[in-house]
């Protein structure tokens, strides 16, 4: 690898702003990794943010629900089937909460400030985001959309709560995107990718085990879900590994659940059992493409960094030993 090679305008973010406390000349997956393993104290943070899988959902979306049922509804958080426009907006935003959980824990029990999880520059790298929309976003929501474009059992909603949960869905879903990768690609993937004395070895267990986590966190049991699941997420991990950062990862999975949300209430389809029906025989061989798409956007930035290898971290004042080209 060199470090002369001219930047690519797509990977390129401007300079670091790292603490101290985020070691220099780091990949994003080894963030974390020290003289000692700490497997302990990884399982502690996973198990925490797992809580915050749970906890956040039920505690929001209970207090919500009280809203709902002088409403005169029952959402599925109290066991009905009333999937509400207040219900959709604290399932999204509760998620979102893991973006800070995230951080907090990572403060908390490594020492390292939350603000690195972003990336390797240690924030949020907002002309990369800007770029990857512009390079990917026009396929990803081709090919999200042909797939949503099937029959499915309309829902009778009124025009009010159409409205009020695609403007829940655009305001919010984002936000819930975004916290799934901070815990999953995030801490998730920098917990594991420390374990192990070996970078390499570290990247491919934080790589498939948090792949396997999050699917299987899904508990899809048709195998065209599963495959498209275990291969977005494991594309979603190399892309943060090679770009140094959550960025392209929160683009993607924002895109596909923000329209794909948008389209189906659009479509009026039911969401409380669409986003629930994971069972053998829901899926189709359709996708398999958005699966491949995924494979594709994957190999361009691998291939567009093949001169300088995955981005690192820096210290105060450096320039990274090698930025994404």
């Amino acid at each position: 690898m060199t470090t002369t090679d001219k930047p690519n305008p797509l990977l390129t973010s401007g300079g670091p702003r790292n603490e101290p406390s985020v070691p220099p000349g780091t990949e994003y997956h080894r963030v974390l990794a020290g003289d000692k393993r700490r497997i302990g104290r990884g399982l502690l943070a996973i198990i925490l943010l797992l809580a915050g899988f749970v906890v956040f959902p039920t505690a929001i979306g209970r207090a919500v629900a009280l809203i709902d049922v002088r409403m005169g509804n029952t959402p599925p958080i109290l066991g009905g089937t009333d999937y509400t426009p207040l219900y959709h907006a604290s399932s999204m935003l509760s998620l979102g909460l893991l973006v800070p959980w995230s951080m907090l824990i990572q403060r908390w029990l490594y020492g390292v400030p939350g603000a690195s999880l972003h990336s390797v520059a240690s924030r949020f790298r907002f002309d990369l985001l800007g770029k990857s929309l512009l390079v990917f976003g026009p396929a990803w929501l081709v090919v999200n959309a042909l797939g949503a474009l099937t029959p499915v059992e309309e829902s009778p909603w009124s025009q009010t709560d159409l409205i009020a949960i695609i403007l829940a869905t655009a305001l919010l879903t984002p936000l819930q995107s975004a916290g799934e990768e901070y815990g999953v690609r995030g801490l998730i993937f920098r917990v594991i990718g420390s374990w192990t004395r070996s970078p390499r070895t570290g990247l491919v267990a934080g790589v498939l085990v948090s792949s396997v986590l999050f699917t299987a966190a899904h508990g899809a049991t048709d195998p065209y879900i599963i495959v498209w699941y275990f291969v977005l997420w494991t594309g979603l991990a190399i892309i943060t590994w090679r770009t140094g950062g959550l960025e392209i990862a929160v683009m993607l999975h924002a895109v596909l659940n923000t329209f794909t949300l948008i389209l189906a209430a659009s479509l009026r389809v039911d969401l409380g059992s669409a986003l629930q029906d994971r069972s053998a025989g829901v899926g189709t061989p359709y996708q398999l493409v958005p699966a491949f798409t995924v494979i594709v956007i994957t190999a361009i930035i691998c291939w567009r960094t093949r001169k300088t290898g995955p981005a690192l971290t820096a210290g105060r004042g450096q320039t990274p030993p090698h930025t994404p080209s």
